[in-house]
C-alpha cells in the first residue's frame, strides 16, 4: 500500500522564489511524466519524515495535489544540500501500472553463513542493487540469504532469490557477498584435517 504524500501546485518560479519556499519549510518538486508536468511543492519535514521510514528513498507514493487529485508517483529523483543534508528538490515521476521501473535498492543479507560458524568473516561488496519493474512488483529492498555459505565462498547477483517481476539490471556473475577465510578458519581447518589421522593413531590395531 502506497504511502499518501500531501502536494500543492506551486506557481512562484525563479530562484528567489525557490529559495523564500525553502525557507518557508517546502521542498520545490515536479511532477512529470503524465499529460503535463506540474510544479508542486511538498512540507519538508513531513517528506523527510516518510523517508526516514522507509529503507529506500525510491518509494511509490500516492501524491494528493491540492486541486488536482491524487497522482500516483515514482521518487525518481532528489537534490540535496552539501553540507546540511536538507532536501531542495524532489523529482516525482508519474506512473500507471504499466509503466517499467528502474529503482536503486538496498541489499539485505539474511541469516548467520556457517562458515562464519567455522572463523570465516562475511563481506558484503554490494550494498544496493538497481532493479527494473512494474510499480505493483516494486519491493522495498532486495533480501539475499547467506546461511548456506562456507568459508572461501560466495554469493553473485545469479544466485539471489528475486521476487516475481523483479529483474536485476547488473550481470548475473558480479559478486554480492563471501566469507572470507580468516586466520582462525584456517585453524579450524587444520584441525579437522589432522582429525582423522590422530584418531586412526589412537585406535588399537584391529587383530
Amino acid at each position: 500500500m502506497a504511502t499518501t504524500l500531501e502536494a500543492t501546485l506551486r506557481q512562484r518560479t525563479g530562484s528567489g522564489a525557490i529559495n523564500a519556499m525553502r525557507r518557508e519549510g517546502f521542498v520545490p518538486s515536479v511532477v512529470y511524466g503524465a499529460t503535463e508536468n506540474k510544479n508542486v511543492k511538498v512540507h519538508a519535514k513531513t517528506f523527510r519524515d516518510m523517508l526516514n521510514a522507509k529503507p529506500s528513498s525510491q518509494v511509490l507514493l500516492d501524491l494528493e495535489i491540492e486541486g488536482a487529485g491524487v497522482q500516483k508517483v515514482f521518487i525518481q529523483d532528489m537534490q540535496f544540500d552539501a553540507l546540511t543534508g536538507e532536501i531542495l528538490h524532489a523529482d516525482f515521476l508519474a506512473v500507471t501500472d504499466k509503466t517499467i521501473l528502474t529503482a536503486k535498492l538496498p541489499v539485505k543479507l539474511l541469516g548467520e553463513p556457517k562458515g562464519v560458524k567455522a572463523g570465516g568473516q562475511l563481506e558484503q561488496l554490494v550494498h544496493s542493487l538497481k532493479i527494473k519493474s512494474l510499480p505493483a512488483n516494486l519491493p522495498l529492498r532486495i533480501e539475499a540469504d547467506v546461511s548456506a555459505l562456507d568459508v572461501s565462498e560466495n554469493l553473485t547477483i545469479g544466485d539471489i532469490k528475486f521476487t516475481e517481476g523483479v529483474t536485476p539490471v547488473l550481470d548475473g556473475r558480479v559478486l554480492v557477498a563471501l566469507v572470507a577465510k580468516t586466520r582462525l578458519a584456517k585453524s579450524v581447518g587444520a584441525e579437522g584435517d589432522n582429525a582423522a589421522p590422530a584418531a586412526e593413531a589412537a585406535a588399537p590395531a584391529a587383530e
